[in-house]
C-alpha cells in the first residue's frame, strides 16, 4: 500500500479513531491545542444508550467518538439475502471503540502506485457480521438536538466501506459544525443484492437487502441519536460516487419519508433502479449455475458464494443486451415496486422525495488521464481535437473549443479532464429533480492540488475532505496547507448551512441559486468560487 513505516502508523491510528498520518487533524485547531492531551478514554468516559444496550467509546479532542456500533444482527447463514434482523439486546457496557468489520467484497489489492498512495484506503476484516454505524458528537442525551449528517460510502455496490479514506472521518466537522455525523457499513454485492423472488416468494426481498441495510441505519439514527445528541427530525444524507446513487435511491424510497430529510449526492447518482425482470432472471441463472437450492446457498462459505455468483453474472450477462453505465446489470439495487419504484425516481410529482431539498456535486476532471500522462498538458488545438476524437468521433475539435471557450484559461490537460467527465447523467437528473417543489442546488468541484506536478486536478473522490473539513487529514488528496484549508472553510460552511435550513447559501460562497432548467446556475468551487450559467452547454451540445 506504501511504506511500511507510513502504514503501520495509520493502522495503529486509525484503532483508535483519528488519523496519524499529520500533525493538525483540524482545519482550524489552534497550535497550541496539540500541547494537551486530546483523547480520553476510561471508565466513566463516552458511554451511550442505544435500544439495544449501552456503548462506550472515547472522546477525541473534545468529541465523543463510537466506533462499530451495532444496527442489525449477523448477515450469515439463515439471514443472507434475508431482511437485516434486528440484534439481540445486550446487557453491560459494549466497547465501541474500533470500526466494525467491513461487508464481504473482493479483497482489497493494493499495488505500490501513485493512485493507491493518493487513496490510502483503510480497510478492516471482511465479515457478514458488518452491519454497524460509527457516530462523532459533541454531546450526550443533552437535548441540543443538532443536526445529522449520515454518510454512505463509494465503491458502487461491489466494495468499500464506512470509513475507506481518511476524508470520510467525522470529528472534525462534528467539532466545527455541531453536529452529529454518523457513517454505515450495509451489504454489498452479491450479498446485498442477489434476487431470489423468482425462485422462492420466501426471498421476495433479497434483491435490495443491501438497500433495506441502509434503511435498518437510518432508523436505528431515528430511534437512537436522540441519545448521541441528535435531532432525529433534521437528517441529511451523503454519499460519493457509488454512495451518491445510494443516497438518490434512498430518497426515492417511501419507507424513508421522515427519516430523511435534506440529501447530498457527490459525483455519483441515479434516477432508476435495476430492472426486476433481469435480476430475477439472474437470481435463477444462479441457482441453476450453482446447482445448489438457496438454502444451500446461504450456508456457503462467503468467499465461495462471492466468487460463484461473480462468475455466473458474467456468463449471464453474454446472453443479455446491456446498456453502459451504472445500471448496466448485475448486483444492485431493484426496482420492485414494493421498497424502490418501478418508474423514475422522480416521476411522481408528489412523492416523499418531493420534499427533500438536494445538492448535487461533481468534480471537474473525475477520472482524468492527464495526471500519468504530461504529455497531454501542451496538445494544442489540432493535437487535443484529435485526441478527444477518441471519445467523440468526429466531434473532439467541437468539444475542446466549447471548453475552451466557458474556461478561457484552461490548458489542454484541463480541457481533456473536463471533457471526460460525466456531466449529462447529472444535469438530466438534477433537470428531473428540480421539477419536484423542493430546491435543489448544482456544483462542480474544481480544485487542482499541488501534487503530481499540478496534474492531479479534481480527480474523483477528491472533494470529500473538503465537505468534512478534513483537508489536512487528507493530504494525499488536498496537499495540505492553507490553500485548501481556506476552500474547505467554505464548502463545509455551506454543507452546515444546508444540513441546518435546507438552503447552502450562509455569506460562505456567493449567492447560490436553486437549479432551474432554463439557467442552470452551477456554482464552481476552487480558489475563486463563482456561480455561471451553464458552463457546460455548448460542450455538451457539441458531444451529441
Amino acid at each position: 500500500m506504501k511504506k511500511l513505516s507510513f502504514l503501520a502508523l495509520c493502522a495503529t491510528a486509525l484503532l483508535m479513531g483519528f488519523s496519524a498520518c499529520t500533525g493538525n487533524q483540524n482545519n482550524n485547531a489552534a497550535n497550541s491545542e496539540a500541547d494537551e492531551q486530546q483523547v480520553f478514554i476510561g471508565d466513566d468516559i463516552a458511554i451511550a444508550q442505544t435500544q439495544y444496550g449501552k456503548v462506550q467509546g472515547f472522546m477525541s479532542r473534545d468529541v465523543y467518538t463510537f466506533l462499530g456500533v451495532r444496527y442489525g444482527a449477523s448477515t450469515e447463514g439463515a439471514n443472507r439475502f434475508m431482511p437485516p434482523q434486528e440484534p439481540a439486546p445486550w446487557d453491560g457496557i459494549v466497547p465501541a471503540m474500533v470500526y466494525g468489520y467491513c461487508a464481504p467484497q473482493n479483497d482489497p489489492n493494493y499495488a505500490n502506485n501513485p493512485g493507491v498512495w493518493r487513496d490510502h484506503w483503510n480497510y478492516s476484516n471482511l465479515s457478514e457480521d458488518c452491519l454497524f454505524v460509527n457516530v462523532w458528537t459533541k454531546g450526550l442525551a443533552d437535548g441540543k438536538k443538532r443536526p445529522v449528517m449520515v454518510w454512505f460510502h463509494g465503491g458502487g455496490y461491489a466494495a468499500g466501506n464506512g470509513i475507506e479514506q481518511d476524508g470520510y472521518h467525522g470529528e472534525n466537522l462534528a467539532r466545527y459544525g455541531d453536529i452529529v455525523f454518523v457513517s454505515v457499513n450495509h451489504r454489498l454485492n452479491a450479498f446485498g443484492f442477489s434476487d431470489f423472488s423468482g425462485v422462492d416468494g420466501k426471498y421476495e426481498d433479497s434483491g435490495n437487502a443491501g438497500t433495506l441495510d441502509m434503511v435498518a441505519a437510518l432508523k436505528w439514527v431515528n430511534k437512537n441519536i436522540e441519545n448521541f445528541g441528535g435531532d432525529p427530525n433534521n437528517v441529511t444524507i451523503m454519499g460519493q460516487s457509488g454512495g451518491g446513487a445510494k443516497v438518490c435511491t434512498l430518497v426515492a424510497m417511501p419507507e424513508t419519508k421522515g427519516l430523511v430529510h435534506k440529501a447530498v449526492a457527490l459525483s455519483g447518482n441515479s434516477n432508476n433502479a435495476l430492472s426486476q425482470d433481469y435480476s430475477r432472471e439472474l437470481g435463477k441463472f444462479i441457482v441453476k449455475y450453482s446447482k445448489k437450492t438457496v438454502e444451500q446457498l446461504q450456508q456457503m462459505p462467503w468467499r465461495e458464494y462471492l466468487a460463484m455468483a461473480n462468475a455466473a453474472v458474467q456468463e449471464f450477462n453474454k446472453t443479455q443486451n446491456l446498456g453502459g453505465g451504472m445500471m448496466r446489470g448485475g448486483f444492485q439495487p431493484v426496482a420492485d415496486g414494493k421498497h424502490i419504484p418501478a418508474a423514475g425516481y422522480y416521476d411522481d410529482l408528489n412523492a416523499p422525495s418531493a420534499q427533500v431539498p438536494m445538492i448535487y456535486c461533481s468534480t471537474m476532471a473525475e477520472f482524468s488521464p492527464a495526471q500519468a500522462n504530461p504529455e497531454l498538458e501542451n496538445l494544442d488545438a489540432e493535437g487535443l481535437g484529435k485526441y478527444l476524437d477518441q471519445r467523440y468521433p468526429g466531434k473532439g475539435a467541437a468539444v475542446a473549443a466549447a471548453y475552451q471557450k466557458a474556461f478561457p484559461q484552461a490548458n489542454a490537460g484541463d480541457i481533456i479532464g473536463m471533457a471526460t467527465s460525466p456531466r449529462t447523467g447529472i444535469i438530466n437528473n438534477i433537470t428531473l429533480k428540480a421539477k419536484q417543489s423542493a430546491p435543489v442546488y448544482l456544483a462542480w468541484f474544481g480544485f487542482n492540488p499541488p501534487t503530481f506536478n499540478g496534474r492531479a486536478r479534481a480527480f474523483h473522490c477528491i472533494d470529500i475532505c473538503f465537505w468534512f473539513r478534513n483537508t489536512d487529514r487528507m493530504v494525499t488528496h488536498s496537499g495540505g496547507g492553507k490553500r485548501p484549508r481556506d476552500l474547505a472553510d467554505k464548502m463545509s460552511d455551506a454543507l452546515l448551512s444546508f444540513m441546518r435550513t435546507g438552503n447552502p447559501n450562509c455569506g460562505a460562497l456567493p449567492e447560490w441559486p436553486a437549479f432551474n432548467e432554463a439557467d442552470k446556475p452551477t456554482m464552481i468551487l476552487n480558489d475563486v468560487c463563482e456561480v455561471r450559467n451553464d458552463p457546460d452547454g455548448e460542450a455538451l451540445a457539441a458531444m451529441k
